[in-house]
């Protein structure tokens, strides 16, 4: 049976989401491994330029009126889950290789975001039920002791990561305006990028 063109794009832009994930954990750690960055400073430089990025694409791109991020699009909520999961993130990638950190990130941001869904009363169908399945067993099996098992303190971190942004996702799905949404909560991270980088000089 041929897949509708909303199910073709559901596809689609779920595929281009995940290749996106995976490219931002290859560049994070190839930022953070050669040492020419600490982890504080970039997360808060990745916070700052997106913010700034999504001004630039509000201001010039989009109709909707900057006075919008002063509105209900964005919420303190949804900043302190983008902030929570930047510098999780970051400081995860000093012990985490790429893949083993992608792959806890995945598991953990479905894990989240089942059980949410499950809290809700949702009802998921069985291959939501499978995926579920996988996501722990891989999650158990990836962060179990053994010889290849990836530092205790890195798998921690990448999975608060992973939680902090499934809530995020959670937040946004309630959003008039993503565009928006997504750039009042970046403008609201900053501080809180630029809070947790002056501690770390400390």
């Amino acid at each position: 049976m041929p897949h509708s063109p909303s199910a073709l794009r559901a596809i689609v832009l779920t595929s281009c989401t995940l290749i996106a994930f995976a490219a931002n954990s290859l560049l994070t750690r190839m930022a953070l491994g050669p040492g020419s960055i600490d982890a504080a400073s970039f997360m808060t430089l990745r916070l700052v330029s997106g913010a700034v990025m999504l001004l630039v694409i509000m201001a010039f791109f989009r109709r909707t009126p900057m006075a919008t991020l002063q509105s209900t699009q964005g919420k303190w909520a949804g900043a302190l889950m983008l902030f929570l999961y930047a510098v999780t993130f970051s400081f995860s990638y000093l012990q985490l290789a790429a893949g083993t950190g992608a792959l806890i990130l995945f598991g953990s941001v479905q894990l989240t975001m089942i059980l949410a869904a499950l809290k809700q009363g949702e009802k998921p169908q069985p291959l939501e039920w499978g995926g579920l399945f996988l996501a722990l067993l891989g999650l158990i099996y990836l962060v179990s002791p053994g010889l290849a098992a990836p530092p205790i303190v890195g798998s921690g971190l990448m999975v608060m990561a992973g939680i902090a942004w499934g809530f995020y996702s959670l937040l946004g799905r309630r959003a008039k305006e993503p565009v928006a949404y997504t750039t009042a909560n970046f403008v609201r991270a900053v501080p809180f990028a630029i809070g947790g980088s002056l501690m770390s000089l400390s």
